[in-house]
């Protein structure tokens, strides 16, 4: 297939490359210049955003509402051209994106994906998607090249958003989990890092947390998989969710402070694993 992939992060450029290793001519557009050097030298062709659309099929990563709004959500597309949106971002803009592209006899899908960098360089990601039956039909093809496996969660694309927004939530619920219980730990006198080697073997197996407590038992935060600000951004659109639709989130509330006090201790360039350095400073450990 020919497509556009748009904003080139470090997911973003894993997944692209991906998609040319499959065999697909990639036109390819960034904010900065570097990733697209990197990936023309893979075999991508270099685009601008009308270019990317004027191919009919165009996925984007991008951060966030913000950037999305801005880049593409008035895109100069032709008529039933598809955008593939697999960026984590609102429901209210996932909504808003599927009303406006219809508007405008344009084709819209959400389909963020679950998996840190390494695993969008392996093409194992884990797609979650929702839209048309014959859109995601259309690029299943796609997503085989991106991922382990598709999980399509209903035809409204704000679906896969909500599904996408709570799976990060439970991983930050997990981060502070696994921050109390090494600063206890820590507290006692013990090693974290081993501590997290006796729960991961049998009780807590998975990549969350044996990555993510791999890196908080060693307090080793590199490397940055997923920046410390996002992980905070995906904390608010979770608590939005649940205030949307009348549920509590209580634990959120502890996520939210959390993360602020990372922030405020300059540590917006770290991995998001590394708000267990607050359980530790208000511990008097730090």
């Amino acid at each position: 297939m020919r497509i556009g992939f748009i904003g080139l992060g470090g997911m973003g450029t894993a997944m692209a490359r991906n998609l040319i290793a499959a065999g697909h001519m990639v036109l390819v557009w960034n904010r900065s210049p570097g990733p697209v050097n990197e990936l023309a030298a893979a075999g991508a062709v270099p685009a601008s955003i009308e270019e990317a659309f004027a191919t009919g099929t165009v996925l984007s990563m991008l951060a966030d509402d913000r950037a999305v709004a801005e880049c593409l959500l008035d895109p100069a597309a032709p008529a039933g051209a598809l955008h593939v949106n697999m960026a984590t971002i609102s429901t209210t803009l996932a909504e808003r994106a599927a009303r406006e592209y219809g508007e405008r006899g344009l084709r819209y899908l959400a389909a963020p994906v679950f998996g840190r960098t390494e695993a969008a360089a392996a093409g194992n990601l884990t797609v979650v998607t929702a839209g048309a039956p014959a859109t995601i039909a259309e690029v299943q093809p796609l997503f085989d090249a991106l991922g382990r496996r598709t999980w399509t969660v209903g035809e409204a694309p704000a679906h896969a958003n909500l599904v996408k927004i709570l799976g990060n939530y439970l991983i930050a619920c997990s981060l502070e989990a696994m921050a109390e219980a090494t600063t206890v730990i820590e507290a006692g006198g013990l090693d974290p890092a081993l501590f997290i080697e006796v729960v991961t073997d049998n009780l807590f197996t998975g990549p969350v947390f044996a990555g993510y407590g791999g890196m908080i038992g060693a307090r080793n935060y590199e490397p940055v998989n997923f920046r410390l600000p996002l992980g905070f951004k995906d904390v608010q659109l979770a608590l939005t969710a649940g205030q949307e639709r009348n549920v509590p989130l209580p634990f959120g509330g502890v996520l939210r402070d959390a993360f602020i006090d990372a922030l405020a201790h300059d540590q917006g360039e770290q991995d998001w694993a590394a708000v267990a350095e607050t359980a530790r400073r208000r511990a008097g450990l730090a």
